[in-house]
């Protein structure tokens, strides 16, 4: 359990820092981060960094695909959270 925490923990952060590098890059028109990508992190664990990204840095907040997905994500990602917890990691505590 202390493994998942550290995995979403750093995914967060990590989501959270790259919206705003994004943010940033945007600004002073360089080499943006592809939306793909935060889409892709954002479904492996990060939509909660993502969300508050686009709340802190203003980011992507006009573009529906991010005003749905982002949260959309963030509920994939407390669902599987949620099983894991329940149906999953209960089997590996028999083990220790």
């Amino acid at each position: 359990m202390k493994l998942l925490f550290i995995y979403l923990l750093v995914m967060n952060v990590a989501v959270f820092v790259l919206m705003g590098h994004d943010k940033s890059r945007a600004r002073k028109g360089g080499r943006r981060v592809p939306e793909r990508r935060l889409f892709g992190l954002s479904a492996a664990g990060g939509a909660l960094g993502a969300w508050v990204g686009m709340r802190v840095w203003r980011h992507k907040t006009k573009h529906v695909s991010f005003q749905l997905g982002i949260p959309a994500l963030l509920l994939l990602n407390a669902a599987v959270v949620f099983a894991l917890l329940r149906y999953v990691l209960p089997f590996y505590k028999g083990d220790s």
